[in-house]
């Protein structure tokens, strides 16, 4: 995938600069985006025009040089390491050398992210380089917008989410009750037991993660809980898959909430109220929309049932109190924000849609699909059937 970069070119010239510098390893996903190259420790990007790796150690150079996406691959001993080393000690060497790497490429002054190492960034402008705060995340913005080959890595990346949302599922349907509580081959079915199902059968499908939630009743009142224990029957169950495709690096993300019974009449109205807030935050996803427009559909459905929402008291800790949604590619949450401060959705934007109310007395609730804008609207990569009771 070669990236669209020329917003990047237009916002180098606006700010005035010869290039971006990026120093971050690969789990830094602008640096993935931008350099094309996946490797567990840091190295520098230079974009000035053209992709430009720089390695201060060479055991990544080979690989580099071969894999990444990048005009030139270089290392600091081309920029006179090891004599700098000599005289000023490893660490004043690197930043020589990176200096003359700059040098040797026409750039005496670079934006970086606002998240660049602030030791390089000093050890530049000791030695006359211009290091300034790209405060506009640039390189963010042009990945929000999703290229067909991007999209396509998603989607299958949410496939295996499903997968792995139906192995949860099953494993909670067909559980026993015994005293209110689910039982699986005679023990205690807990939040761990499922949440290793779910991780063996993402990794089955080439995916991973390092957290997931599943919660139960109380548990499930808190968004963020990822909840433990043994599961009830006829409470709510929150289940939360965010998984990341191990060969392309893209995420995809889906809840459902599931009873194992019956779920009492207040979780039952939670839902139904919860779903129609999550068609209507859909109806509302088209492009020219804002992220905004998308949050307030929701809170509007849940405000004229009387609950309430950030919106109506910014203060409340129970009823809907997050986002309804977020941008899902090489980081789970990213760009564009469906909240009160949302941006204009643009064809290309992969979103979630992720309603929920939440209150310790009744547990929590919340559904969530993960859809793309489209030219005229969205399209949703997710398929998987909106039902509460298993």
């Amino acid at each position: 995938m070669d990236p669209d970069l020329s917003a990047l070119d237009e916002s180098l010239d606006e700010q005035g600069v010869d290039g971006y510098l990026i120093h971050a390893d690969s789990t830094d996903s602008t640096q993935y985006y931008l350099s094309g190259f996946d490797a567990p420790d840091p190295f520098v990007t230079l974009y000035d025009g053209e992709v430009r790796l720089f390695f201060g150690r060479s055991l990544e150079f080979g690989r580099a040089k071969r894999e990444a996406r990048a005009a030139s691959v270089e290392r600091a001993i081309d920029y006179d390491y090891g004599a700098y080393s000599e005289e000023y000690g490893p660490r004043e060497a690197t930043y020589r050398s990176l200096a003359d790497f700059l040098e040797a490429h026409g750039v005496d002054s670079v934006a970086a992210p606002p998240r660049f190492p602030l030791h390089t960034a000093d050890g530049l402008r000791d030695l006359g380089v211009s290091v300034t705060v790209d405060r506009e995340d640039t390189v963010t913005g042009i990945r929000a917008v999703k290229t067909d080959e991007e999209i396509e890595n998603v989607r299958e990346a949410q496939k295996a989410n499903e997968a792995a949302m139906h192995a949860a599922e099953d494993l909670i349907a067909g559980a026993d009750v015994v005293d209110g509580t689910l039982h699986h081959e005679g023990e205690p079915l807990t939040s761990e037991a499922v949440k290793t199902e779910i991780e063996v059968t993402l990794l089955r499908h080439g995916c991973a993660l390092d957290e997931t939630i599943v919660a139960c009743g109380t548990d499930a009142a808190d968004p963020h809980d990822r909840g433990s224990g043994p599961l009830a029957a006829d409470e709510p169950i929150i289940i939360d898959i965010f998984p990341q495709d191990k060969a392309t690096k893209y995420h995809a993300d889906m809840t459902r909430t599931f009873c194992r019974g019956e779920p009492t009449e207040a979780v039952r109205e939670w839902y139904d109220l919860t779903e129609d807030a999550y068609r209507a935050a859909l109806d509302a996803v088209e492009p020219g929309a804002t992220g905004a427009d998308v949050h307030a559909a929701a809170c509007d459905v849940y405000e004229d049932a009387g609950e309430p929402t950030l919106r109506s008291d910014e203060g409340t800790e129970t009823g809907f109190i997050h986002s309804t949604g977020h941008g899902v590619g090489l980081d789970v949450h990213e760009g564009p924000s469906l909240a009160p401060s949302g941006e204009e959705l643009q064809p290309g934007h992969v979103i979630t849609i992720e309603p929920g109310l939440y209150d310790p007395e009744v547990g929590g609730v919340r559904i969530e699909d993960l859809v793309v804008v489209t030219e005229d609207g969205y399209e949703n990569l997710t398929d998987y059937r909106v039902e509460l009771e298993v």
